[in-house]
């Protein structure tokens, strides 16, 4: 049996699980609306782990400061604070998937 979920429900799970802070408020709604997406797009539902997806995917206030967390990425200190960000948030795009929002950006571990 599958039930379909609305984002209230989806906040609830993570509160439910312990895991309310894992994600700011619109991160959640980010993380939610490309789920969605995602659903529509292969036409296959997803069920909701909230554990798995705190496990899978990471929020950061910029691309620089997920990039910096990678081991693989170097900053080139020639850049500016914004072409820095760009050229994170470019090393990003070619590893993993990003979900960009106000505030923020959620990053897919890997």
């Amino acid at each position: 049996m599958k039930m379909t979920i609305n984002f209230s429900d989806f906040c609830d799970a993570f509160f439910n699980s312990g895991r309310k802070d894992q994600f700011s408020y619109y991160g959640k709604k980010a993380l939610f609306e490309y789920i969605e997406s995602i659903e529509q797009d292969t036409g296959d539902e997803t069920e909701l782990d909230v554990i798995g997806l705190c496990c899978e995917f990471t929020e950061f206030d910029t691309a620089l400061e997920a990039a910096k967390d990678c081991s693989d990425f170097t900053i080139d200190e020639n850049l500016n604070e914004e072409e820095q960000e760009k050229q994170a948030f470019q090393f990003l795009s070619d590893e993993t998937t990003i979900i960009q929002f106000d505030g923020g950006i959620i990053v897919q571990n890997f």
